[in-house]
């Protein structure tokens, strides 16, 4: 895909100031016209690959070329850009057949702002079979208009021949001591919560500064960690009753994206047509099954940090623990589970996590997991 060059400003790469190499390509690139139709971008969570999509997108859509400012940028920040689309797996598995074949019709439709239209797929790893031949057309074809950008942590883990198809941008792993301070500079928390923010966010700095925002976030990061302290002591009655509890926390975030999506239904009404409407409406739907699973990510993933923690100490390494508010429940907890007992725990939730990917209830997965680490504390 190639554009003139004229009139497009300096995109906006301050968000992948981490990945110096990977700003300096598609800067020139955009500089030049010379963007390409289909993008790989492969490299661990937490390496910013999501904020250089959303940075490409702005830079295309934003006719100053990614001011920041305008409502185009704004829109495409807010994942409200009628021309910015987010592909997030739907299925168990994967993707559904049906999501990349509203993307390939969505391809062929003009643009409703400007001059592309963008495509992010979140998890092109997960691309497979009929899912990954659909998609492989459309990139054999390109339209003059449209720009993919694939996610994936390795390039191993996609399919060889999209992988081809796409101009492949590796981004480095990011030393947590780098991320902590980046974390510090946007959210100006200190060093010890934007390390709390990192670990319950499995490393990812994007989300661990939203994290760090979000003060209902933070509370249910706590709730977790005094339901897991408390196991040792606890009958089946409790369990029952703190995963109850724990969701009603766990959700609570989830109340301000509804209120969010229904401010933008109410704002599009009046502008576009009942197809239209209709299309965002299954898009905020599906926005929110991912943030539902996100959600409870999270939540594992607090889990995982603290029961590290007590490992820690146990081997002795007590000032390493990452929650040093609860640090005392870890001390409390450390001489009466062993180290296989912390692995053991680790992996019941490693458990519930892939349960809940083939559809178990999230509720039903977490119980699980609870009464599973319960033996182990009491043991």
């Amino acid at each position: 895909m190639t554009e003139p060059s004229g009139g497009m400003g300096a995109p906006p790469f301050d968000a992948i100031a981490d990945q110096p190499l990977v700003a300096r390509f598609l800067s020139t690139a955009l500089q030049a016209g010379t963007v390409h139709h289909a993008y790989l971008f492969a490299g661990p969570l937490g390496s910013g690959k999501t904020e250089a999509a959303g940075a490409l997108a702005r830079a295309l859509l934003c006719g100053k070329g990614g001011c920041g400012a305008c409502d185009e940028c704004i829109r495409v920040r807010h994942l409200t850009h009628p021309d910015y689309h987010v592909i997030e797996p739907l299925g168990a598995a994967g993707y559904l057949v049906e999501q990349v074949a509203e993307l390939v019709h969505d391809v062929g439709l003009t643009p409703m702002r400007g001059r592309y239209k963008v495509y992010l797929v979140t998890r092109a790893d997960l691309l497979r079979g009929a899912t990954a031949n659909a998609l492989l057309k459309t990139l054999e074809e390109p339209s003059g208009k449209a720009v993919f950008i694939l996610l994936a942590r390795t390039i191993e883990s996609v399919l060889p021949t999209l992988a081809s198809r796409c101009q492949v941008l590796p981004f480095r792993s990011l030393p947590e001591d780098e991320a902590v301070a980046g974390i510090v500079a946007a959210t100006g928390v200190d060093a010890a919560a934007a390390r709390i923010a990192l670990a319950a966010t499995g490393g990812s700095k994007s989300r661990a500064e939203a994290f760090a925002r979000s003060s209902a976030r933070r509370e249910a990061r706590a709730a977790v960690i005094e339901t897991l302290s408390r196991l040792d002591r606890a009958d089946d009655l409790d369990v029952l009753e703190s995963v109850r509890d724990l969701f009603v926390l766990l959700k609570q975030p989830l109340d301000a994206v509804k209120l969010e999506q229904q401010a933008k239904m109410e704002s599009h009404k009046g502008v576009l047509g009942k197809g239209a409407l209709k299309q965002l409406e299954e898009r905020h739907k599906r926005e929110l099954t991912s943030r539902e699973r996100e959600t409870i990510g999270e939540a594992f993933d607090i889990m995982r940090s603290w029961l590290r923690d007590i490992l820690l100490v146990r081997l002795g390494r007590g000032e390493s623990v990452v929650n040093v508010d609860f640090s005392h429940h870890a001390c409390r907890l450390a001489p009466s589970v062993s180290e296989a007992g912390v692995v053991r725990c680790l992996m019941a939730i490693d458990q519930a996590q892939e349960q809940i990917q083939y559809n178990v209830r999230q509720e039903l997965a977490l119980e699980a997991a609870l009464f599973s680490i319960r033996e182990q504390l009491q043991s």
